[in-house]
């Protein structure tokens, strides 16, 4: 079976350039080894892997996104553990599959699901390790009392929308009204949505401001570009990609501000900023979300993946990845080996020198080896789920994907044909026993009590 090989490049630099930089990024680390570094994970809604301008899109302008990824890692096999919101933000926060930490479905408004709280998070663990720590924006891991919102898992402040944006009438039918929150407290409703995410920015901004010399990890889960898409009167109307290029440009001018904060703190070189999205775009629109001026075209690009959010195809799982850290990550390097967000808690922690849970199976693995250059596929195998349903596993360039016992077997070259249009599973019989042998096992073990 073929296997992952080396596929990471460095962009724009000539090879002595990319041996200088990395010399001067070795005395730089270990001048840091004193003090811990910072950690901010940026967390969009629905943002599809073609939707920047760093990937491909034609007409959205992305420029303080695209000059992170020159400044670090552009990743092109990134994955999230789910298509959907809640297992996806359960399985970066604990490094577990859902199905494994127990939430493989949504939660929201009349739903009694959340994280259940024998789970360990990343806040947790660097709080417990002297990290100051806050949640800005969406949460969607439960809402039913205090102690399941972010300020009872492991987060120090939180300022945001207990779960999706849409999660009120008229797209869902229910009573129970969308609030702001600041920390257990609600402070608004209804939800100005339009300024949500320059109040969010500017929450984060303070957050980094009023700190002393303590480290502090930052988890800024934007509610945008999730339906309904809506921006301030300072963006709308300025991009060519109508409003939903207003809507991911806010974004955009978002983490620049949050990057010129760094710098005139003097601690940009102390910090690692990850920026990914927590599922593909929401292309199959249900007919609820057509109503109260939601448009079919008010929804991201899954690029040239096929799928989107909520199906197991490329345009569902993997999604824009940009990791920036100066000094410690080569600037102007581009990775195509397989990663994932259950990565960041054995990543985060292990560079903040906290231990890791050793009473539980983690998923993810320490990538830092990878974003630094001097490792790469860090992962054997990638499973693809749907809830509980497990339909598919990435090994190498192959993915074998089988929806259910009936459904037809599919197997794809994602080096040759990352769209996933032609299938061989009948050329590659042995492949495709491989890969649906492994998948079988997997789902079995996981699933298991």
């Amino acid at each position: 079976m073929e296997t992952g090989i080396s596929r990471r490049r460095f962009l724009g630099i000539s090879a002595s350039a990319l041996g200088a930089s990395i010399a001067a990024g070795a005395p730089q680390a270990s001048a840091q080894a004193g003090r811990r570094p910072n950690f901010i994970v940026i967390f969009t809604d629905d943002m599809g892997y073609g939707d920047l301008g760093c990937y491909g899109h034609p007409t959205i302008r992305t420029p303080h996104l695209d000059q992170m990824a020159r400044d670090g890692l552009r990743m092109t096999s990134f994955y999230v553990a789910a298509a959907v919101c809640s297992p996806s933000r359960a399985a970066l926060l604990t490094g577990r599959y859902p199905v494994r930490c127990g939430m493989p479905g949504n939660t929201g408004p009349g739903s009694d699901k959340h994280l259940p709280e024998s789970e360990i998070t990343i806040a947790q663990a660097l709080r417990d390790g002297g990290y100051r720590t806050m949640a800005i924006g969406k949460w969607h891991l439960g809402h039913q009392r205090p102690e399941l919102l972010p300020t009872g898992r492991g987060f120090d402040h939180w300022f945001g929308l207990p779960y999706s944006n849409d999660m009120r009438q008229p797209w869902v039918q229910t009573d129970v009204p969308l609030q702001l929150y600041r920390d257990t407290e609600p402070i608004e409703n209804p939800v100005d949505q339009d300024t949500l995410t320059e109040r969010y920015t500017e929450e984060a901004v303070r957050f980094i401001e009023v700190g002393g010399d303590e480290p502090f990890f930052l988890y800024l889960a934007h509610s945008m570009p999730h339906l309904p898409v809506r921006t301030s009167d300072r963006f709308r109307g300025t991009s060519d990609a109508g409003l939903y290029g207003d809507v991911i440009e806010t974004i955009d001018w978002s983490v620049g501000r949050i990057r010129e904060t760094l710098r005139v703190k003097g601690i940009e070189d102390n910090t690692l900023i990850l920026f990914t999205s927590d599922n593909g775009p929401w292309l199959n629109l249900p007919d609820r979300m057509l109503q109260d001026g939601n448009e079919w075209w008010h929804t991201g690009s899954p690029g040239p993946l096929r799928g989107a959010k909520g199906t197991t195809y490329e345009g569902g799982f993997r999604v824009p990845m940009i990791a920036c850290w100066p000094g410690v990550i080569p600037a102007g390097s581009e990775s195509h080996d397989v990663a994932s967000t259950m990565d960041f808690l054995p990543t985060l922690l292990t560079a903040a020198g906290a231990d890791l849970p050793v009473d539980r199976t983690l998923d993810g693995v320490d990538i830092m080896p990878l974003l630094k250059g001097e490792a790469e596929v860090p992962h054997e195998y990638f499973y693809y789920f749907l809830g509980s349903n497990l339909q598919g596993v990435r090994n190498g360039d192959w993915k074998y994907r089988k929806e259910n016992e009936s459904a037809e077997a599919e197997l794809y070259h994602l080096g040759r044909d990352p769209g996933e249009r032609y299938n061989v599973a009948s050329q590659e019989p042995d492949v495709t026993q491989a890969l649906a042998e492994q998948m079988r096992v997997f789902g079995e073990a996981v699933t298991r009590p």
